[in-house]
């Protein structure tokens, strides 16, 4: 799965995993922050969040440590950091 096609399918697991119905993917700039002032996404989304991409992509996320809350920053950065898991991102399955 390419870098784009990751960050859409990021885009949607966020829309229905926090169950955002007023949100479509496509309304999410890749670099938007998702949490606090940006996406305005809480601790409580975080964890259900977590637990999607652990499920959905076969990362493992073993403790909350700034290193982890800084991949979390935005789409972007969770797409690099689930690519990262999978070493050259060619496993990555969506």
């Amino acid at each position: 799965m390419d870098e784009l096609a990751l960050e859409l399918d990021l885009k949607r697991l966020i829309v229905d995993a926090l169950k955002l119905e007023e949100l479509r993917p496509q309304d999410i700039d890749s670099d938007e922050v998702l949490f606090g002032d940006g996406l305005g996404l809480d601790s409580i989304d975080a964890l259900e969040l977590g637990v999607a991409i652990r499920k959905k992509y076969q990362v493992k996320i073993e403790n909350i440590t700034d290193e982890v809350k800084a991949h979390f920053r935005t789409v972007r950065s969770l797409a690099l950091f689930i690519r990262s898991q999978h070493g050259d991102g060619a496993n990555v399955a969506g």
